[in-house]
């Protein structure tokens, strides 16, 4: 039985074959493999470096005894060739590794979170024959929930490649040396605000120089000059970076000097004014740096394409959503409130900007989002629109996605875990069957709960749309969908689900988990609209927070802030703060 891998629980004729010389991703991707095949089968397989009597998994440059292996691959494609009875798995640096976990998943493996992954076993297993090449859409793929990068080989089997601090042996990743709103640390204050002022936006007759809350005279030409020997020195410093962000600050306030002006009246976009910037840059750096990316931000003020600045073939534009609706897709969404005001009085809509960027920037990135940022554990009704606006990116020329998450140290609720899983197979193929990785994920990470799992997801989703509201990235928990009538409906749902696998610890543990987000949404109400206290359910709700190994609740406060502003009839914590981001990080 030539064909068969496993037969009668024996291994019937294959080895994982190496090149003599092979790199440490080639070593990496055939140890995984050894690893996963002994646990399906649990008999032993060989990585041996010369080819016996018996047929192999051929690894990286092991395949060219066999084929002659395509070169357009890039990083991250891959290839999956039967050559007569033998297997050719290959790829470049990160996609060897991404073969043999496509490979494993073919064969029923599906690495769900980075400690619930679904292993088969066969006492009799075929191989399937592959005739496979996958080289992905985007270039640059990364969210940032905090297993992928606290588990970075985690990160590696969902096929991300940025922002996770992966190993040079587990693929590598995409680094910058400076991740957007740089400003700061481009031409810091402190270092040049009281000799020059003017490098410093001028806004309503001021210079602003406080930490984060400024921006740049983009046209005056010594701020050029300088930020060319910063980018420079920097880049020199990080040699083995291929990206730097030149961005303005999380702020408002773009420079309104007559020169400034001038340009923002002459190109219709504040955002002309940054490209001719990093254009600049990019040009006077190229020579030194030809393989660096001068990337930039398309957000909020300097979100419209100019008229006439068009980036260089080495400037990235990342353009940010943080505007608009997430319970309608970008392209069927009609809440005109959400839509940027242009300088001539037009408004435009994100969609508008994305089909704009995508006709006159060769390299676009997006910075999207993908969770309520002020109070993390609301449910998020956006599971239909995640696939509908990954594929408009797509239609329209972009290159990198960040779906921007819940960043907490610990994660959150909110069934995170799958949406985590469910936007990492998107970011590699925006086309996949969402529908069958929610059945899959669903049924193994939740057990007999798994049905009503996906009952509330719909459930949730119905009652917005039927609400016919718009939902954005920082909402409190105020919508129709989750008013009292509602959150009990959804309660009966996880009643349910926990009746379900009553006999199953870990999965009665999950849902209980996923279940904090309807506790903490009915007593943030009942004490925002009604002022009702009750302590016994506040205490017991943190406390359960903490014992479910949780931390923040909002972005940018401690839970204990969260809790401190409740009881002050604040909806956040950062309400206790002058500025949104001066609590800081948590402590332990």
């Amino acid at each position: 039985m030539s064909n068969t891998l496993i037969y009668d629980g024996k291994k019937d004729f294959m080895e994982i074959l190496l090149h003599p010389d092979a790199g440490e991703q080639e070593k990496y991707a055939a140890d995984e493999l050894r690893r996963y095949l002994e646990l399906i089968s649990g008999i032993p397989f060989d990585v041996v470096t010369a080819k016996g009597k018996r047929n192999v998994f051929a690894i990286g440059r092991a395949c060219q005894l066999f084929i002659q292996t395509e070169k357009d691959l890039g990083h991250d494609g891959f290839c999956l060739k039967s050559v007569g009875d033998n297997l050719c798995i290959y790829g470049g640096k990160r996609g060897v590794i991404y073969a043999v976990y496509e490979f494993l998943e073919r064969i029923g493996c599906r690495f769900f979170t980075h400690d619930c992954e679904k292993i088969p076993t066969y006492d009799m297993l075929a191989l399937p024959r592959f005739d496979e090449k996958q080289v992905p859409v985007l270039e640059y793929r990364a969210h940032n929930y905090w297993m992928y990068n606290e588990h970075t080989r985690f990160a590696v089997k969902s096929r991300l490649n940025a922002l996770a601090n992966i190993r040079e042996k587990h693929g590598g990743h995409i680094e910058y040396v400076w991740f957007v709103h740089s400003f700061e640390t481009l031409l810091p204050p402190e270092i040049y605000a009281k000799e020059h002022p003017e490098y410093y936006a001028l806004v309503r007759g001021k210079r602003p120089t406080k930490s984060g809350r400024f921006q740049l005279c983009l046209t005056n030409p010594d701020v050029l000059q300088v930020s060319i020997d910063r980018v420079r020195e920097a880049l020199r410093a990080n040699p083995e970076k291929t990206i730097i962000s030149i961005s303005q600050n999380d702020w408002k306030g773009n420079c309104q000097c007559s020169s400034c002006a001038a340009l923002d009246k002459k190109e219709g976009s504040p955002a002309g004014a940054m490209i001719y910037f990093v254009n600049a840059i990019a040009e006077a750096l190229e020579e030194e740096f030809p393989e660096v990316v001068f990337d930039t931000l398309a957000y909020m003020y300097t979100r419209q394409v100019p008229k006439y600045a068009r980036p260089r073939h080495n400037v990235c534009v990342r353009l940010c959503s943080i505007e608009a609706c997430f319970l309608h897709s970008f392209e069927s969404c009609d809440d005109y409130r959400r839509a940027m005001v242009m300088p001539n009085g037009d408004k435009k809509m994100f969609i508008d900007d994305l089909r704009d960027w995508g006709k006159v920037c060769g390299r676009m990135y997006i910075w999207d989002y993908t969770t309520c940022f002020a109070h993390y554990p609301t449910p998020h009704p956006n599971w239909r629109v995640l696939q509908p606006n990954m594929q408009a990116f797509v239609r329209n020329n972009v290159k990198g996605v960040f779906e921007q998450a819940c960043g907490a140290s610990k994660g959150s609720v909110d069934l995170n875990e799958l949406r985590a899983y469910i936007i990492s197979k998107l970011l590699w193929n925006a086309d996949t069957d969402v529908d069958r990785h929610i059945k899959e994920f669903t049924d193994y990470y939740y057990g007999d709960a798994g049905v009503y799992i996906r009952q509330y997801i719909n459930l949730l989703c119905d009652n917005a749309e039927k609400a016919n509201c718009h939902v954005g990235f920082n909402d409190n928990p105020t919508h129709s969908f989750l008013n009292k009538d509602k959150l009990d409906e959804y309660e009966a749902v996880f009643d349910k689900a926990e009746a379900a696998v009553q006999g199953d610890a870990l999965r009665l543990f999950r849902v209980a988990k996923a279940r904090l987000a309807l506790r903490y949404v009915r007593m943030k109400r009942k004490a925002m609209y009604k002022k009702i206290y009750d302590r016994d359910e506040i205490n017991k709700f943190f406390s359960d927070w903490v014992g479910f190994g949780l931390t923040r609740i909002d972005e940018w406060v401690r839970w204990e802030t969260t809790h401190k502003a409740l009881l002050r009839d604040k909806w956040r914590g950062i309400e206790l703060y002058e500025h949104w981001s001066d609590e800081g990080p948590d402590e332990y």
